[in-house]
């Protein structure tokens, strides 16, 4: 009995704090005196966490159909993932003409050197019969005058454990491009000061819709100490990048253990 009071009055809770934001909107619709700087943080920050708040739901939401678990990976995978940002809707859902180091959302940050920046990355619906995610991401070149432009996606935290040089991590994605283009993908292990990368080329000839590519970045030849891992991320970089457009329709991340010697 306790568990419904707590959800009935959990429910009113919520309904007057959307009654009271409806009435903060009709006041400020009404008059032209500009918005109060406070409410407008308070409106910022409430707009932020109910963003997240819909791509975790829509993502758990997908899950439940997600063909992750049911692909068909190396014995012993004690984890597998795809990103957030390719199940569940973002808000903003684009970056255009943005700053070096700028973030789309929690997981994924665009690197580039473009004086003009030139660039937009978006979050895009996929609908292809063939798409098993339900997004992806597109980056979109016009007059690139830069030498590097990648986006990096930020590994969560239950890769990290225990990770070490007794494991391989596998890389499944699904690209394609306007034009042929070169991708590269590096994988970033930080562990205190010292960040090991490991470089692996998934092809120079990315072109079309469906441009499937695994790698796998084998931890046993990467110089790793036996304390924690601190952080790790994928960037994925594109060569030449000048009047195109790229996607990445899917990204997969896996892993399991090294074979023995």
């Amino acid at each position: 009995m306790a568990r419904q009071d707590h959800s009935w009055l959990s429910r009113r809770i919520r309904a007057r704090a959307a009654r009271h934001w409806h009435r903060i909107l009709d006041r400020a619709l009404r008059r032209p005196a500009p918005v109060d700087e406070d409410i407008r943080d308070e409106a910022r920050d409430l707009h932020q966490v109910l963003s997240r708040l819909l791509q975790v739901a829509d993502a758990r939401v997908t899950s439940a159909r997600d063909s992750l678990r049911r692909m068909v990976l190396p014995a012993g995978t004690d984890w597998r993932w795809r990103p957030h940002v390719l199940q569940g809707r973002i808000s903003p859902a684009a970056l255009i003409a943005p700053p070096d180091g700028r973030w789309l959302s929690e997981e994924v940050a665009l690197f580039h050197d473009c004086p003009q920046r030139a660039v937009i990355l978006r979050q895009v619906r996929n609908r292809g019969a063939t798409d098993l995610a339900d997004y992806g991401l597109a980056l979109e070149v016009m007059g690139f005058g830069g030498s590097f432009l990648s986006f990096s996606l930020s590994l969560p935290a239950e890769a990290l454990q225990d990770l070490g040089g007794h494991h391989i991590i596998r890389l499944e994605t699904t690209l394609q491009a306007e034009r042929p283009i070169a991708v590269y993908a590096r994988l970033n292990v930080q562990q205190g000061p010292n960040t090991e990368t490991i470089l692996r080329k998934l092809g120079d000839d990315i072109a079309g819709r469906h441009c499937h590519r695994l790698v796998e970045f084998d931890l046993g030849y990467a110089d790793l100490s036996a304390r924690s891992v601190d952080k790790a991320w994928l960037d994925l970089i594109f060569e030449a990048p000048f009047m195109n457009a790229v996607a990445a329709r899917d990204v997969i991340l896996s892993r399991h253990p090294r074979a023995q010697m």
